[in-house]
């Protein structure tokens, strides 16, 4: 049986609780407001940084880890014994993170291995597939075993989201193919997703109310499932979204997580989004 750490960054928003748990090392992106520079979820949680959101002037910036960030918890894998490492980052079109994981991993001259891999996702559809491998590394999988389930898992993966408001995502510059949405931001409350990696518009939707009756309505149809999971931005009506979930078969019990603030630094406040693998 192999051993193999897997890895991760913090876009990814599983809670620290959940990485422990599954053995999964988070590299985290740092997120600076104004002169100020905190480290995502370890002196900055979402709650903190919510609040943070409301009180200040600018929005606030995220910069992706250094390759030597990457490169120390490589190093202390290699010394805990693991026989290798899979990391999953988030889409390598939105940061340079992907990039420090794979220059750490090449500057490498020891032989141990490292496979570093764009999940072409962020939040929990990012998540889920960082669970994905968790699990086969903890059965004793080997790494090209863990390489190809994580393929085909990003392949099935699909997250939508709600906005409350484009400031965030537009002045972020994360915008994509979104920009059509621009002329009527006041009167719509766009629903988005990550097609390879980008954030694009999925539709336009009159009220709030409407938009999360809609995500509703495509998760619907969209089984059946292996993983799902509900992020959002404290979102006042996430009970609201999550109750018209209920009589949908989701396949088992889905993750409910707090969007940390790499992704609601550009989402905003009131985001609330759907993740899900599909069923083979």
């Amino acid at each position: 049986m192999a051993k193999i750490k897997i890895v991760t960054d913090s876009a990814c928003d599983l809670s620290p609780e959940i990485a422990e748990a599954h053995d999964i090392a988070v590299v985290p992106l740092s997120i600076r407001f104004g002169d100020h520079e905190y480290t995502d979820r370890v002196d900055l949680t979402p709650t903190q940084f919510w609040d943070m959101c409301r009180s200040a002037k600018e929005l606030p910036e995220t910069a992706a880890p250094s390759p030597g960030a990457f490169a120390v918890v490589y190093d202390e894998a290699k010394a805990a014994g693991y026989d290798g490492v899979v990391v999953v980052n988030l889409s390598a079109a939105l940061s340079g993170t992907y990039q420090s994981a794979r220059t750490a991993a090449e500057s490498r001259t020891d032989g141990f291995p490292v496979t570093v891999i764009d999940s072409k996702a962020v939040t929990m559809a990012q998540g889920l597939v960082v669970l994905v491998a968790a699990d086969l590394a903890k059965s004793g999988a080997e790494i090209n075993t863990i390489t190809e389930a994580i393929e085909s898992a990003i392949s099935r993966t699909h997250v939508l989201g709600v906005l409350d408001t484009l400031d965030h995502l537009v002045k972020g510059g994360r915008v994509g193919g979104a920009k059509g949405l621009l002329g009527s931001m006041l009167s719509v409350k766009p629903v988005l997703e990550l097609r390879d990696g980008v954030v694009e518009e999925e539709s336009k939707q009159r009220t709030r109310s409407r938009a999360l009756k809609y995500l509703v309505d495509k998760v619907r149809t969209a089984g059946p499932f292996e993983r799902v999971a509900i992020v959002h931005g404290d979102a006042a009506d996430l009970s609201v979204f999550t109750d018209q979930l209920s009589d949908i078969d989701l396949g088992g019990d889905f993750l409910v997580c707090d969007l940390g603030p790499v992704v609601g630094t550009h989402g905003g406040p009131g985001i609330v989004c759907v993740a899900w693998i599909s069923a083979k």
